[in-house]
């Protein structure tokens, strides 16, 4: 066993939700990541884990999902929105009632069980956020090409979309848009460009890694959060190129090396303030031997305290 100077309390959930986007196989994310042995590597460095299983989220072949695959609103079109919402607002029930000294993998499922797992984080106090994704996901109904809401947890927790999200948990906006840092951005759709340009949230692109390095840009995202006692990462794999991790939905080509991605994890785990972490988008039906999964489970190593020397 290595020896850890922090100890964690862990809990591990299950969000096995594959109905923000139109792709199958994303709700046996949890089983996949947990395969390639989260557990034992977690307990291997010396914290407690505690795997309390699956929350339950329908399944997009139930009658009632079936009834409503799409709602339509003002500005455009959602994809399972009432069934997406009841997920993530039980999400949101674990999330907000963990115990302070707990440190919560959730693992999705794609990136919308976001919008519960942030909101929840959130409930529990002032919280900076560091969006690792190639995606933005700050589409709203008014923008998004697909209705899928994948798309869309950074808009809702902004304050931005349909009032189902936006409120999920508690009225109104849970995050500022100086409490948000997203990184390894490479594919946004044009609207959504545009608005998350004017929003304030600071976004390190694939380009600013590439003229910056990954050094100098995870120490910029911990001084911007500076101020915050505590920050969630939201890790969706396809950050990542997907000659590192091929079982995503939506892969995007140039995206972040293997080194990285942990050295990203190290410096953020340095800064001891990492108090929550989602892995979200691992596909295992579009996976090679389970690959993505076992990234996955390296990176939060690298993040809770695993290190080379």
């Amino acid at each position: 066993m290595e020896i850890n100077l922090h100890p964690r309390h862990i809990k591990i959930v299950g969000a096995p939700m594959d109905l923000g986007q139109q792709r199958r196989g994303v709700d046996m994310g949890p089983s996949a990541v947990r395969y390639a042995g989260l557990y034992d590597r977690l307990a291997q460095l010396g914290h407690t884990v505690h795997d309390i299983g699956n929350i339950p989220v329908a399944g997009r072949d139930e009658d009632d999902v079936r009834r409503e695959r799409w709602v339509e609103t003002e500005g455009g079109g959602l994809r399972h929105l009432r069934a997406v919402t009841a997920a993530c607002r039980a999400i949101y029930d674990v999330a907000s009632a963990c115990a302070v000294d707990e440190f919560p993998i959730f693992l999705g499922g794609d990136h919308s069980i976001a919008i519960g797992t942030i909101s929840g984080m959130a409930a529990r106090g002032p919280l900076g956020v560091i969006w690792i994704d190639a995606h933005g996901d700050y589409n709203t109904p008014e923008t998004t090409p697909s209705g899928n809401i994948h798309g869309m947890p950074m808009a809702a927790l902004s304050g931005l979309g349909h009032p189902d999200l936006v409120n999920l948990g508690a009225l109104g906006a849970k995050l500022r848009a100086q409490d948000i840092v997203m990184i390894a951005i490479r594919d946004l759709d044009l609207q959504e460009r545009i608005a998350l340009a004017h929003s304030g949230v600071i976004v390190y692109t694939m380009r600013d890694i590439d003229e910056l390095g990954m050094a100098t840009v995870a120490r910029r995202a911990l001084a911007r959060l500076n101020r915050m006692a505590r920050i969630h990462v939201s890790l969706d794999m396809d950050a990542l190129d997907p000659s590192i991790a091929p079982g995503v939905g939506t892969p995007v080509a140039g995206g972040l090396t293997f080194r990285e991605a942990h050295l990203l994890m190290e410096i953020l785990a340095e800064s001891e303030k990492v108090c929550s972490l989602d892995i979200v988008e691992v596909n295992p039906i579009l996976d090679e031997g389970n690959r993505t999964a076992e990234v996955a489970v390296a990176l939060t190593a690298s993040l809770l305290g695993q290190q080379i020397l």
